[in-house]
């Protein structure tokens, strides 16, 4: 049996008496003291005064709640549950937490006791609003290896098994209803580019109805592994030792095949009734954006990406007028997930030695090692989620985007340059 890996906290392993210390220490010493040990015994509070640095698989009280990837029955298949707290530090099959990067400041929340840790979310009419029916893709081995099929729905799904396991459920999805209001909309409109139908476009300000999934990535490994090419000890290493050790569970807990791991998602904007996406008699225009804040937002000098998302926002909502539906995929990957400081530094880079766009893949390569690291190898998962088979019109010229989505089975008729009068 491996031994369970235990240490005490640091600040409670020295003997040594340090009161003087303190007792004759400058104010300001003292007052930083004063504020650190609220927060010691509130973590001794929630978590007690060891610290369990992993567990293994052979931990006599490892148990982990049965999580069968591919199962189409939800009840079969199992809830992702990363979470320590209750009886989860046993029971957990997930490694990672809830929440993406956002995860970071729920610790802090919990560390400073600005949130109890023994805080029971509350569900009550917080449902989707729409029905997306399951799709045979959910279950289809190798179709669906980057999301939880059933993330939408865990709360409500697993609640019994919550209760009866003492673990936390959380959703890893959320579905809602809203309406855009963009001013290149408007001048759509104003222009009779978009005509008001009072049902997709609201009214001559251009407002417009759509149904939003958010979505947190939640990667099945083998799948992932066997998605990019690589053996899935190969794909645990990197990631144990690349962000430094932070999840020693890749490497500890090869039983545990599943891992949230700590970046943005995915929102998805759907024009037109979501029951008719999976239908191949209804036409569909989609696009994929992945984000560009600079662009996007603010509308900076260099990039050009926002007129590419105001084109596929408006094709969206022209095809759902006609009785189709309209997509636009934005994923949470900023300067081709290579991050903005990267980005920024490419952008120094561009302007001081005079490159025009065409060479940012270049400039990108010397500074980060990496032309690109997005992966659109795991992109189509929510596409096949939506239960896509065919695009009538993909709004994007990316061969790697287009290459990603044929590759995955989903067939494309056309793809739609962007106007030139668009670009700016």
């Amino acid at each position: 049996m491996a031994p369970v890996s235990v240490v005490s906290p640091s600040h409670s392993t020295c003997q040594c008496d340090h009161s003087h210390k303190i007792k004759n220490a400058p104010a300001n010493l003292k007052t930083k003291a004063s504020k650190q040990e609220p927060i010691e015994h509130a973590l001794e509070d929630i978590f007690g005064s060891k610290l369990r640095l992993t567990t293994f698989t052979t931990d006599a009280d490892v148990d982990p709640i049965p999580l069968n990837w591919y199962s189409s029955d939800p009840k079969v298949r199992g809830p992702v549950t990363p979470s320590r707290y209750k009886s989860g530090l046993a029971k957990h099959n997930t490694i990672g937490a809830h929440g993406g990067p956002y995860s970071v400041y729920h610790a802090l929340s919990i560390g400073t006791k600005q949130l109890d840790a023994k805080h029971t979310p509350d569900y009550t009419n917080a449902h989707p609003p729409v029905n997306f029916e399951q799709q045979p893709s959910w279950s289809e081995p190798g179709k669906i290896v980057s999301i939880d099929p059933f993330g939408h729905l865990a709360p409500w799904l697993f609640k019994d098994l919550a209760v009866a396991e003492n673990v936390e459920v959380k959703p890893t999805m959320s579905i809602t209803k809203a309406i855009l209001s963009i001013p290149e909309i408007k001048e759509a409109v104003q222009k009779g580019e978009l005509k008001p139908d009072g049902e997709i476009v609201l009214n001559e300000e251009g407002e417009m109805a759509v149904s939003k999934i958010a979505v947190d990535p939640v990667w099945y490994l083998p799948g992932v592994a066997e998605r990019l090419g690589v053996s899935e000890n190969e794909l645990r290493r990197a990631l144990f030792e690349d962000t430094n050790g932070m999840y020693p569970e890749l490497v500890t807990r090869p039983d545990i095949k599943t891992f949230c791991p700590p970046i943005g998602g995915i929102t998805v904007y759907i024009f037109g009734e979501v029951e008719n996406i999976p239908r191949e008699d209804k036409r569909l225009s989609l696009r994929v954006h992945d984000e560009c804040s600079g662009s996007d937002v603010f509308l900076s000098d260099i990039c050009s990406c926002r007129c590419y998302l105001i084109f596929g926002l408006i094709e969206a909502a022209k095809e759902a007028q006609k009785g189709g539906n309209g997509v636009v995929a934005y994923y949470r990957k900023e300067g081709r997930s290579l991050g903005e400081v990267t980005k920024y530094l490419v952008y120094n880079a561009r302007k001081r030695s005079g490159d025009t766009a065409d060479a940012y893949f270049h400039r990108t390569e010397c500074i980060a090692g990496v032309k690109d690291a997005r992966f659109q190898e795991l992109m189509p998962d929510i596409l096949h989620w939506m239960g896509i088979k065919k695009i009538d019109r993909m709004l994007s010229m990316s061969n790697m985007k287009y290459d990603a989505i044929v590759n995955s089975g989903i067939d494309i008729v056309e793809r739609v340059e962007i106007p030139d009068e668009m670009m700016s």
